[in-house]
């Protein structure tokens, strides 16, 4: 036998201890935090690092045979490597979800999350073991008894995992019912599940028929004006860094003095912009909404052009994730020196030329959507000019892990003060067009971010489990002069109520008056503000008026 010719048995035991002991440090630092206060020893933590190697040893036996275990393991050490630097930097979980938005990313932000640790725990825990792997001779091996092997060997980690596990019942039982998030950070099983989730929809038969909605919409003919709309969609806002809201910086210096409608008790769809994007345009709510469902069914944008309402999406984010196709479109994110900006567009260059496209509209409605780049992490810094640099010192890498919490969330703030001024100069564009419009912003972050609270950062957290940093969104509605459908006193009102991404399409089809089959007046804010109105008798109602349809 060469001297480097193992069996297979021998290569699944060294495999499942180097992913146990490298790849889940993240895992094994969640349960020691989650479980301290319950009097966990390192006993007990020996335990679970045993189970985990056990339960590896047990997926690795089910995966690979002498002729699959080597691209089978360079893959597993790759994705471990990656999985690892995200969770043990970030604090984030690899799921279905985080894997749909990392392949709904552009080549700009993949770079914005490349650094030099990310590197290097590629090469250290994937590019290294990979290339020590594929010298070592597999022993050749008849199937059944590479079958037989592989059987005996998980059967016996089965059997002495259990026994673990039953010799520390408390532990177990306290871990498993009580912090049932802490098996999210378990690598490589939670992404190797999430691509499963992911590639799941992909590979099933789409011969779903795509479904037209709201082809009865129309403009009501009692409502003659002319309605400009913009919408802004924010990215990675957090509704408590709003100084509207409360927050004790002053984020939001402009629209103070403006006097916007700040409602503080928001919250999203989703925690990623490929989930509450085209969920808050869907008809169906958070609960109803499927992911992929954008691709297969009509959204609100198409319901306003069936209306006659003339509709432009500008872009400086990763796409519009399918909300767009069927409207006019300008990709600022992805062709920035089209559109005369360097590296990367500043969110204020899509309003370029927007003035023109509103006088090139003759007669009818017009909506304008304006995609953020926002608060896009981890490279805050890139997001706003300098002379927005006013919360300082900052932190101006990608890798936060090299900065202190005060300084990211000073970068941070500062994307918000930036937004702030973003969203200033929209409303100086609504009220230029004041004489021949009835105007109003409608902005609507997708979802929030996490700046380090936990040791979490960044987005896209399981909703169930996702802190409120990230669920929390802030959302904003300005009215032009002309605007006299609404009561203003009534919508303040009603923004100190809980509200959600799910009142965003028939919001959308209130401020143009749409009459359809698919229109929902009781999750319509602008109508759920008129009838506090009519409820109260003009007066102020009180808050037992109220129930938003669609709020958590």
């Amino acid at each position: 036998m060469s001297r480097r010719e193992l069996g297979t048995v021998p290569v699944l035991l060294v495999a499942a201890l180097f992913l146990t002991a490298f790849g889940n440090i993240a895992f094994f630092r969640n349960a020691q935090a989650v479980t301290a206060g319950a009097g966990a020893s390192w006993v007990h933590m020996v335990s679970l690092a045993l189970v985990v190697y056990c339960l590896l040893l047990v997926l690795l036996a089910l995966l690979c045979s002498r002729k699959s275990i080597k691209p089978v393991l360079v893959v597993l050490f790759v994705l471990s490597a990656l999985t690892a630097y995200f969770m043990d930097s970030y604090n984030v979980i690899i799921d279905g979800g985080m894997i749909a938005n990392a392949a709904a990313t552009d080549m700009a932000e993949t770079w914005d999350l490349v650094t030099p640790r990310m590197l290097l725990y590629l090469f250290l825990l994937g590019i290294v073991p990979s290339a020590l792997l594929l010298r070592i001779s597999i022993r050749p091996q008849t199937f059944a008894g590479s079958l037989y092997s592989r059987l005996k060997l998980g059967a016996s980690v089965c059997a002495a995992g259990f026994l673990l596990m039953v010799l520390s019942g408390s532990f177990y039982a306290t871990l498993i019912r009580e912090h049932k998030s802490v098996r999210f950070y378990t690598n490589p099983m939670t992404p190797l599940y999430g691509l499963y989730q992911y590639l799941k929809p992909v590979t099933a038969d789409h011969a779903v028929q795509f479904a037209q909605i709201g082809k009865d919409a129309h403009i009501s003919p009692t409502h003659p004006d002319r309605e400009l709309i913009i919408m802004v969609v924010g990215e990675a806002a957090r509704s408590d860094h709003f100084s509207l809201n409360g927050y004790p910086r002053q984020t939001n210096p402009r629209l103070e003095e403006i006097g916007v409608i700040s409602f503080g008790r928001a919250t999203s769809c989703g925690t990623s912009t490929s989930v509450s994007v085209p969920c808050m345009f869907a008809q169906e709510g958070r609960a109803e909404y499927a992911d992929g469902s954008i691709e297969q069914k009509e959204n609100a944008l198409d319901v306003l052009v069936h209306a006659g309402v003339h509709v432009l999406w500008r872009d400086n984010n990763s796409t519009s994730k399918g909300v767009s196709e069927r409207v006019l479109t300008e990709d600022y994110h992805g062709d920035p020196e089209g559109h005369g900006c360097d590296t990367e567009c500043r969110d204020i260059e899509m309003l370029a030329g927007l003035q023109d496209f509103i006088d090139g509209q003759a007669a009818g409605d017009v909506l304008i959507v304006l995609h953020q780049m926002g608060s896009h992490g981890p490279a805050y810094y890139k997001r706003y000019p300098d002379k927005f640099r006013q919360f300082i010192p900052t932190c101006d890498s990608n890798q936060l892990d090299q900065c202190t919490r005060e300084e990211i969330a000073n970068t941070y703030d500062n994307t918000i003060l930036y937004t702030d001024y973003f969203l200033s100069r929209v409303i100086g564009l609504l009220q230029a067009n004041n004489d021949g419009f009835e105007t109003a912003l409608f902005y609507v972050s997708d979802h929030g971010e996490s700046l380090g609270e936990f040791g979490l950062y960044l987005h896209g957290a399981p909703y169930v489990i996702a802190p409120e940093a990230q669920t929390h969104v802030p959302i904003i509605m300005w009215f032009g002069k002309n605007y006299d459908d609404v009561d203003r006193g009534a919508m303040r009102h009603l923004s100190s109520f809980p509200v959600s991404h799910d009142s965003v399409f028939q919001t959308l089809l209130g401020f143009f008056e749409v009459q359809s089959e698919v229109y929902r007046p009781e999750t319509d804010l602008l109508q759920r503000s008129r009838e506090l109105v009519t409820s109260s008798g003009g007066g102020n109602p009180v808050p037992g008026d109220l129930q938003v349809s669609g709020s958590d």
